[in-house]
């Protein structure tokens, strides 16, 4: 009876571990420079084998991409804004330095699903912006319970703002390591307050 159950268990452990190689291999070079020939190699499996779990190149491209998503959104979902009248400035804290600590161990993966892409593909493009919705909505959720207008487009487009800066200096800072890890908290803290106070407290223009 224990069987299926162990190998089912042996088929998911040999799927997450090829997909933390496609996370490697994709995050340090490009689609069209990776054969299958090649991460079957570095698999240390038969292409068939390989072929088991993801029918193509494009499939394995794809999954791994969608792993890179499903990491990232495990590791930052944190809610420690509190319940009084105002977010938590101590609980901002703990969910951007969740946040950091992601990037910091995880840089790669988290450039890859950033910064990697077939051309246009529409899956690819779809699974990278149903993240960052995922991420504006859960700062929609919870502020709103503080007062957030959460069905406000330009309340919207404060935190979509927001998630584009978070993106892109936490990219920048990865790769070149400017300013210390608590140095760049304080300044993501100073500036996530200001987009934090201008959706609570918005200026109707």
């Amino acid at each position: 009876m224990s069987e299926p159950v162990r190998t089912r268990l042996q088929v998911d452990v040999r799927r997450q571990q090829l997909l933390e190689l496609g996370l490697e291999l994709f995050g340090n070079q490009t689609y069209d420079e990776l054969s299958i020939d090649e991460i079957a190699r570095r698999a240390g499996v038969s292409k068939g084998l390989l072929y088991h779990y993801f029918p193509s190149k494009r499939a394995f491209y794809v999954a791994s991409v969608q792993e890179a998503a499903r990491e990232l959104l495990e590791a930052t979902d944190i809610d420690e804004h509190g319940t009084g009248p105002e977010p938590d400035p101590a609980g901002a804290r703990v969910a951007l330095r969740a946040f950091l600590d992601y990037v910091c161990r995880r840089r790669v993966a988290y450039a890859f699903l950033l910064r990697g892409g077939i051309g246009t593909d529409p899956e690819v493009a779809e699974i990278i912006e149903s993240t960052r919705q995922t991420l504006v909505d859960r700062l929609l959720s919870r502020l709103s319970r503080f007062g957030a207008r959460a069905h406000d487009p330009a309340t919207r487009l404060r935190l979509r703002g927001w998630l584009g800066y978070l993106e892109a200096s936490s990219l920048d800072w990865a790769e070149h390591q400017e300013l210390d890890l608590e140095s760049f908290l304080e300044l993501l803290l100073q500036m996530a307050t200001h987009v934090f106070a201008s959706v609570l407290h918005p200026v109707d223009p």
